[in-house]
């Protein structure tokens, strides 16, 4: 074999390397970013669920509780400011995921006041509608929990894999951007206190 065949495979063999690695490292990151995108598809899906739920709570609670126009107003607005409230993959960002987060506390806290009402209406907490859109209102907080948790996992995983050396070259001619994080809400990091 001559000199310039030996020369040209090493070349060859070099070049389809190179090339196969830009397509794996490319087509990792892909999956990745889709793996995040259907992990925050799930994180709004719960949400829906949680919006779903709130009319049928409180128009029962309306039948039991007529004076208590104000909890019940808060919660109808709470959910109007969470309803409008869409946030796609493209683009979320830190501000948009804090904003995202005040809207949905809101919502949280509103919620929390009309299941306290219950307590000054026993006929409410007896009635069997009231009891299953609590449980299930109850589910669906633990699933929000569950999901915004896995989409923390989806999107660490993603952020570690495009900033390591040398993928992050590669991150940045495509145009793969960080992606942020659920975080507990200012405050949670003290217990409540407790008086008796």
């Amino acid at each position: 074999m001559k000199k310039s065949h030996i020369i040209l495979i090493v070349i060859a063999v070099i070049i389809l390397g190179i090339f196969f690695w830009f397509k794996n490292t490319y087509n990792g990151m892909v999956s990745m970013q889709e793996s995040v995108s259907a992990q925050w598809s799930n994180v709004e899906n719960q949400y829906q669920r949680r919006l779903d739920l709130i009319p049928n709570l409180v128009n029962t609670v309306k039948g039991y509780a007529e004076h208590e126009k104000n909890t019940l107003n808060g919660v109808v607005e709470a959910r109007a400011k969470a309803t409008q409230m869409q946030i796609s993959l493209d683009n979320l960002d830190e501000a948009s995921m804090k904003k995202l987060n005040a809207v949905q506390g809101e919502l949280s806290t509103a919620l929390s006041r009309l299941m306290a009402i219950s307590e000054n209406y026993p006929a409410l907490k007896a009635n069997e509608n009231f009891r299953d859109l609590q449980a299930q209102l109850e589910g669906t907080e633990n699933r929000i929990a569950v999901e915004r948790r896995k989409f923390n996992d989806t999107a660490r995983a993603y952020n570690t894999n495009i900033r390591r050396f040398p993928k992050n070259i590669l991150a940045g001619m495509f145009g793969f951007s960080p992606k942020p994080y659920f975080e507990a809400a200012t405050g949670a990091e003290n217990a409540p206190k407790v008086e008796f």
